[in-house]
């Protein structure tokens, strides 16, 4: 029988907030610091849970989102930009519209920023 603290920790995170506390230290320290470089690189996104992980939307629209896995951490829908900065995304694994890391090897902020500043130019062109 499930107990309630256990029930507790696998409902799904309502916040941000809530499904960063839940990962490995590691893990939790780099996808903090992708979390401040995509508000950063775009203010005006808000940050929802969508699909049980992180999510920022702009216009209503996808921007971008990220999550930690047993293994990595990997920032989704990025299609496009994988396709644009494929040379700079060469050390990570990167395709389709995902970008795979390692927390203790994360994505320099100056390109996250580059990512980011080009899906959401995207979405404001329509």
């Amino acid at each position: 029988m499930k107990t309630a603290a256990r029930a507790a920790t696998k409902a799904p995170p309502r916040s941000v907030d809530e499904y960063l506390a839940r990962l490995p230290t590691d893990q939790r320290a780099a996808l903090t610091k992708i979390r401040r470089t995509i508000k950063a690189a775009a203010p005006r996104a808000t940050e929802h849970i969508s699909y049980q992980m992180p999510t920022f939307k702009l216009s209503g629209a996808h921007l971008v989102s990220f999550a930690g896995a047993k293994a990595h951490c990997a920032l989704y829908g990025m299609s496009s930009a994988v396709e644009r900065f494929g040379r700079e995304l060469e050390r990570f694994d990167a395709k389709g519209g995902t970008i795979r890391f390692r927390a203790d090897k994360p994505l320099p902020a100056t390109l996250v920023t580059k990512l980011v500043k080009a899906r959401a130019a995207e979405i404001e062109a329509g």
